[in-house]
């Protein structure tokens, strides 16, 4: 009997969301994301300290930026090695408000990346969805450079980044949830907003609904899950990235998945084009809290794992 996991794959590309790479072999997902959370995490396992060691032994002299780089390039070519298609590669989430850092940084990577004989067509540069680092992603689309999108939370950044042609949109459904779950308190009532009624699911198929009626080419892929019922409700987006916790779940399934967006069904009513300069952008941010807040905690908390990845490889040393 066919699994969720393999319903899924009829209606949309999977993603796996992590450095584990063992996980990564045992899911079988197209493309794999990763972030400076999920390799401090990796890096930190027993099985992946040859990785750190090589880094260390080969490049004793790098600083630690160049450190950093050719430690996430390495989790990156190991993963390449397993999957079909493209992996994520972060940013440094400290120059999300840093067009020329940005920029910098991720043709730093793709140069790391193309030395090890990668093709920069298999990586997608993962930037933060701000303006500064959808402008980042504007001019490193032009350099034949794909972009991921992340720490998106609301249409006014999706329609940005369409606006500079990203390659991709990582819309995040479950901290959404956990927004307005903590917002509702006590009143918060979790059948009522499951499945399609989840703020999240219902954040990332206006943005879906939005790209499909009026032709929109970036990927959208979403991530951030909570709970299979989560992916289920989306099945049918482009891309979904999902934790190995989550693939689990869906490889272990056998109730029935049907899918619930569709390009054609977008069309029909299409909403009208919105504004998408610099004052539409950050009007349109401020006004949505959950936005906001989120955009600014992402950023804070990938800042902070990326202070003790730092550390980690200064301390090896």
């Amino acid at each position: 009997m066919e699994t969720q996991l393999e319903a899924l794959r009829r209606h949309t590309t999977v993603v796996a969301d992590t450095g584990d790479i063992e996980a990564i072999r045992q899911y079988r997902p197209t493309d794999a994301t990763t972030n400076p959370t999920l390799i401090l995490k990796a890096v930190q396992k027993d099985e992946y300290s040859y990785i750190l060691e090589q880094i260390i032994t080969d490049h004793p002299r790098a600083d630690v930026t160049e450190k950093t780089n050719r430690l996430l390039v390495a989790f990156g070519r190991e993963i390449l090695d397993i999957i079909p298609g493209r992996v994520s590669t972060e940013v440094d989430a400290r120059l999300s408000f840093d067009v020329n850092g940005s920029i910098d940084r991720a043709q730093e990577l793709i140069a790391l990346y193309e030395q090890a004989g990668v093709p920069r067509e298999r990586v997608l540069i993962k930037l933060a969805s701000t303006w500064e680092g959808i402008q980042a992603a504007r001019q490193l689309q032009s350099e034949g450079i794909r972009c991921n999108m992340t720490l998106l939370f609301s249409l006014p950044q999706a329609v940005a980044c369409a606006q500079a042609r990203a390659q991709l949109i990582s819309p995040f459904v479950g901290r959404i949830y956990d927004w307005y779950k903590k917002a509702a308190g006590a009143d918060w009532d979790e059948a009522a907003n499951a499945g399609a009624n989840d703020p999240g699911v219902r954040s990332v198929r206006r943005i879906y609904d939005y790209y499909k009626a009026h032709g929109i080419p970036t990927e959208i892929m979403g991530a951030s899950f909570r709970n299979i019922g989560q992916i289920r409700a989306l099945a049918g987006c482009d891309l979904l990235t999902i934790s190995p916790e989550l693939l689990n779940e869906l490889s272990q399934s056998t109730e029935p998945l049907e899918r619930q967006l569709d390009p054609e069904a977008a069309k029909r009513n299409p909403p009208e084009r919105e504004a998408s300069d610099e004052v539409a952008f950050r009007t349109g941010l401020n006004d949505d809290a959950m936005a906001t807040e989120k955009l600014a905690e992402g950023i804070r908390a990938f800042s902070a794992d990326a202070i003790k990845l730092d550390a980690l490889l200064v301390k090896a040393a």
